[in-house]
């Protein structure tokens, strides 16, 4: 009994000092053309070679913090200490981009926030990989959203939900008709109005967190990740519109699973045990 306290313990210290590090980051910024690297495997500006292409992007290739990681259940300390993950989103103007290997949406004057640890992060962007980047306990999903927030403070919080192939995702239905004409034109920037973020459905309370990186160059770390644990699902046809939008007309945007090397994931589960 005293060394499960005592496990726990040190989970929760070793994870607040990482969340400690992370305060500590500057600006991390994705790039907005994405054309000077690729995501095929064996090409001189894969993902094995990002690091190589700018001496920015070095930590592509020699961070320890890197992501998508694998979410193994063996790995995972499960508790409630994290926190319920308090959304408080709004509508606002955005605009869609074709950054070349992806589609981001960007709210022009971010869309509201998320509270992590009594810090708030104003969301600024949102965009879309297929398949999924991030897997559980070794298996990839058909699609993954991310949402990237950024703190008065400049750290970056992204959320991370992924999809399989079911009924489709209301979110995306709403962009729809916007996608369809950037797939059909190739246009490299759509203003589509105002946007309501809160349409993006968790369907969960439980969650996993853990330090790591953007997924593409420059790869900074000391970004705090949250996973929903929820699988949710898109229809096919919306998977296939979201890669047809962008003019790169590859089969897939996801940068390989990193090595999780001596870091902690934790699950929040909630003590009332529900979602």
């Amino acid at each position: 009994m005293k060394s499960t306290v005592f496990s726990q313990s040190y989970f929760i210290i070793i994870f607040l000092v990482l969340l400690s590090v992370a305060c500590l980051t500057t600006r991390a910024q994705e790039v907005d053309d994405e054309r000077e690297f690729s995501y095929v495997q064996d090409a001189d500006n894969g993902p094995a070679h990002w690091g190589e292409i700018r001496p920015e992007w070095s930590e592509c290739n020699s961070g320890r913090m890197q992501s998508p990681i694998d979410l193994l259940d063996q790995r995972v300390a499960m508790g409630s200490h994290l926190g319920r993950l308090n959304r408080d989103y709004e509508p606002s103007n955005a605009t869609l981009i074709n950054r070349g290997h992806d589609m981001m949406l960007r709210w022009i004057n971010g869309a509201g926030h998320i509270e992590i640890n009594g810090t708030l992060f104003q969301l600024n962007q949102a965009h879309w990989h297929t398949p999924s980047e991030h897997t559980i306990n070794g298996r990839r999903y058909d699609m993954e959203l991310h949402l990237v927030h950024e703190s008065n403070d400049n750290r970056t919080a992204v959320i991370g939900i992924m999809y399989k192939i079911g009924r489709p995702d209301s979110f995306l239905s709403t962009m729809q008709r916007a996608l369809s004409v950037v797939a059909r034109t190739h246009e490299v920037e759509k203003a589509v109005g105002i946007v309501n973020p809160g349409l993006v459905k968790f369907g969960s309370r439980k969650y996993y967190r853990y330090i790591g990186s953007l997924t593409v160059p420059p790869c900074t770390q000391d970004i705090i990740w949250t996973i929903v644990r929820k699988v949710r699902t898109v229809s096919r046809e919306q998977v296939r519109l979201i890669r047809d939008a962008v003019y790169d007309e590859a089969e897939a945007n996801s940068r390989p699973i990193q090595h999780l090397h001596d870091r902690h994931v934790g699950l929040y589960r909630p003590k009332d045990n529900k979602n």
